[in-house]
């Protein structure tokens, strides 16, 4: 038992940060690519689709304040993120960072939950791409085959020139008579995940450079449906008055409304914080990851947060929180102005606004893979790299493939499910490897320090551990069957193959 704590030596970590060559992932990316890249996956999903969701849900009007509980509670994992990802600048992220200090068995076991995470959120974010593409296309009268366009079993019915979901037609609607098919197989999402590996497994600065294009489009549009939605709330206060009024519902029980549905709606939206974790995962591919990293990271995180917080306080003035569960609030909000481009606008950015997110997070989990299978944990296929792209593109195509299955068969709602859980578990773990590295090894050069050690790491381990709590009991259910599958593989080929044990076998 005494193996499942082998800690891999910050010698051996340190000498994979300065390797070179073809058979190594290639150092591309600047200060600006990093947060481009941080941007790109938390400015997705949880702006275009999660702020509606939390505030209609659990916290009304006050999902502003669950963004600043959770932007908190990402404040001190990012500043332990930060010091690591300057510290070991290789790919891996939570899992690195936990077998440098926690042990390879709780390396592993936050690794596998991170290959979950990603996977899920990747095709939760593919979901929510496909409806808005689709809805898009149908606003210009281009129509995709709609058995096509969703999973199987769903009913969709034509109305107004579109189809839709029956959760998405007007209250009290007569649906007799109406226009309407089964779902069968959600090929625009497949197709997307599948043109997302494509680019992934091409190289990872081409790959930056498209997402740094695509993130400049989609805050364009943020920016002007922040400008638009303020100018219109200036003309007319009183809508925001009683739009915001009350600022915090009472409770309608656990986890809505009310100070419980605060905390609840920011365990929700966690998945739209998932970006700033995933910039670590791109450490060995900086330049100057000592300085970029941090950079990069916390850049991310204050951006994300202050126009999270904003862009809540707006949609929420500008129309009814209990309006807002749908798959396109910012376009619900944006159509009380009037302004028929403008939720054309909304949906084009939010077209390009999940795709960085599907690239960034497929980026992230297929670089886990890399830095397992790198250790020995994980099958040899999936360390190699590809000689021309330098890329590890047998993970990216072999992740690729499997993820694209997932939105295509499974609705967004059980997908969104599954992934806040792998987001918090990793901060914990990432914090408390802070403060027992802290305590090891007190005198190793850091180029970045997080402050206030321990209580920085404390408030994280805390925070990202009540919010975990307070999370659906399937969520906790389903992550518990998928580290089960992961403990089966980590006994029958992990521990044979595990290049640390077999350097303390060795040693000995």
């Amino acid at each position: 038992m005494a193996k499942l704590g082998a800690i891999k030596p910050m010698s051996a970590l340190l000498s994979e940060a300065h390797k070179e060559g073809e058979h190594e992932l290639k150092r591309a990316l600047g200060p600006v690519n990093l947060i481009t890249l941080g941007i790109g996956a938390v400015i997705g999903a949880g702006i275009f689709v999660l702020t509606g969701q939390a505030a209609a849900i659990h916290a009304g009007p006050a999902v502003t304040l669950s963004f600043i509980v959770a932007g908190i509670t990402c404040a001190f994992a990012g500043l332990c993120y930060a010091e690591f990802a300057a510290l070991i600048p290789i790919a891996g992220s939570a899992y690195t960072y936990g077998y440098a200090t926690l042990g390879e068995f709780v390396a592993w076991m936050i690794g596998w939950d991170l290959v979950l995470e990603y996977a899920f959120g990747a095709a939760t974010v593919a979901s929510g791409w496909s409806g808005y593409l689709v809805s898009l296309l149908q606003d210009f009268h281009i129509y995709v085959p709609p058995q096509l366009t969703t999973t199987r079993g769903d009913l969709l019915y034509f109305y107004q020139a579109h189809w839709l979901p029956i959760g998405s037609l007007p209250m009290g609607i007569n649906t007799a008579g109406m226009p309407h098919v089964t779902g069968v197989f959600n090929l625009v999402a497949f197709v997307a995940i599948l043109v997302v590996t494509l680019v992934l497994v091409v190289g990872i600065e081409e790959s930056a450079n498209l997402n740094t294009a695509m993130v400049l489009i989609k805050l364009s549009a943020v920016g002007v449906f922040l400008v638009i939605g303020i100018a219109f709330l200036l003309h007319h206060p009183h809508l925001a008055k009683i739009n915001w009024h009350p600022y915090i519902p009472p409770s309608e029980g656990p986890g809505r409304f009310g100070i419980g549905g605060i905390t609840a709606g920011a365990a929700s939206i966690f998945f739209a914080y998932i970006g700033f974790d995933a910039v670590s995962t791109a450490a060995q591919e900086a330049k100057n990851p000592q300085r970029d990293m941090p950079i990069g990271i916390l850049g991310t995180l204050v951006i994300c947060t202050l126009l999270y917080i904003v862009v809540s306080a707006v949609m929420t003035g500008m129309v009814s929180y209990r309006t807002l569960n749908v798959a396109d609030p910012m376009a619900v909000a944006i159509d009380v102005t009037g302004i028929a481009w403008g939720s054309i606008l909304v949906k084009v950015g939010a077209v390009f606004g999940l795709a960085t997110v599907m690239l960034v997070m497929l980026l992230a989990q297929s670089r886990i893979f890399f830095s397992m299978s790198r250790d020995g944990l994980l099958w040899k296929w999936a360390g190699k790299i590809h000689p021309r792209f330098r890329t590890p593109y047998m993970s990216n195509i072999v992740v690729g493939v499997i993820v694209a299955f997932l939105p295509a068969l499974l609705p967004i709602d059980k997908l969104a499910e599954l992934v806040n859980m792998g987001t918090l578990l990793a901060f914990a773990i990432v914090c408390a490897g802070v403060w027992i590295l802290r305590r090891r090894m007190p005198d190793l050069p850091r180029p970045f320090k997080t402050p206030w050690v321990p209580l920085v790491p404390i408030c994280g381990i805390v925070t990202a551990l009540y919010l975990v709590w307070t999370l659906p009991a399937l969520t906790k259910e389903v992550v518990l069957a998928w580290l089960l599958v992961g403990l089966l593989i980590y006994f029958t080929y992990s521990v044979k193959h595990s290049k640390v044990q077999k350097a303390l076998g060795t040693a000995r």
